[in-house]
């Protein structure tokens, strides 16, 4: 059966895309089979992955919207273990459309259902709110991973998204965890960063990832090209990083 991860952050801007694509190529790399779910009306996840939401007969929203549709019945094959849901535009009315739905937090728990005992791993790219999208996909899932930019307003977005797990454990889902906290983005050549990774350190402990992201422009050049940094520049520093954050998930 899977572990279910949701990639999230209410703030935008934090890198969850990123993460989310380059952790399942690391995962799929270490032969695991991983699914990535995109929940992002943005769809950035499927532009990341080379696939074109434009051109999509269906996508997440659909699944989420329409008792006939499956999951299986959207995906689409990135690499060798690794698979992809992805979002389209669409996506931007399905709260207003499962606002008068009965257990509408719970839509995505359901579906996964079919097609979790066909993977390892399922990560769930969140939109950067705490809407019923977000709210699914926590409900759904086993843990969170939360990625931070090395900045204060990111560090903001972290506190909220935290009292929402707290929520979500109290009335939708016991067992959510927080997975871990990864700081993303960060450029240590600035005293503003390494405050704020010591700020993280010292409040959440053990539950920030040794792993930490830099900038670098390697990823850009990746999300533009359609593939993960692990295929296009495999051994640049972003892409030995996030292979890095996969042992230490891999590791519990």
């Amino acid at each position: 059966m899977a572990k279910i991860i949701s990639v999230a952050n209410q703030k935008g801007g934090v890198a969850k895309t990123t993460t989310t694509v380059n952790l399942g190529a690391a995962l799929a790399e270490a032969r695991q089979r991983v699914l990535l779910i995109d929940l992002d009306p943005q769809a950035h996840l499927a532009l990341s992955l080379g696939v074109n939401p434009d051109d999509l007969d269906a996508s997440t929203f659909n699944v989420l919207t329409d008792p006939a549709f499956s999951l299986s019945g959207i995906l689409v094959k990135v690499l060798d273990g690794l698979a992809l849901a992805p979002a389209d535009i669409n996506l931007s009315v399905a709260e207003s459309r499962l606002s008068g739905t009965i257990g509408r937090e719970q839509v995505l728990r359901d579906k996964l259902r079919d097609v979790s005992a066909h993977y390892d791993y399922i990560l769930i790219d969140c939109p950067p709110s705490l809407g019923l999208l977000t709210i699914n996909a926590l409900t759904a899932s086993h843990s969170v991973l939360i990625p931070v930019q090395a900045h204060y307003l990111s560090m903001k977005g972290m506190q909220l998204l935290v009292e929402t797990i707290h929520l979500v454990r109290d009335k939708l889902n016991p067992g959510l965890a927080v997975l871990g906290i990864l700081l993303t983005m960060v450029d240590i050549r600035t005293r503003v960063s390494n405050q704020a990774m010591d700020a993280v350190r010292t409040m959440f402990g053990d539950k920030v990832f040794q792993t930490v992201i830099r900038q670098n422009t390697k990823v850009i050049e990746a999300s533009a090209m359609g593939m993960p940094v692990l295929e296009t520049a495999r051994n640049s520093p972003p892409a030995l990083a996030y292979r890095r954050l996969a042992q230490e998930i891999l590791g519990g």
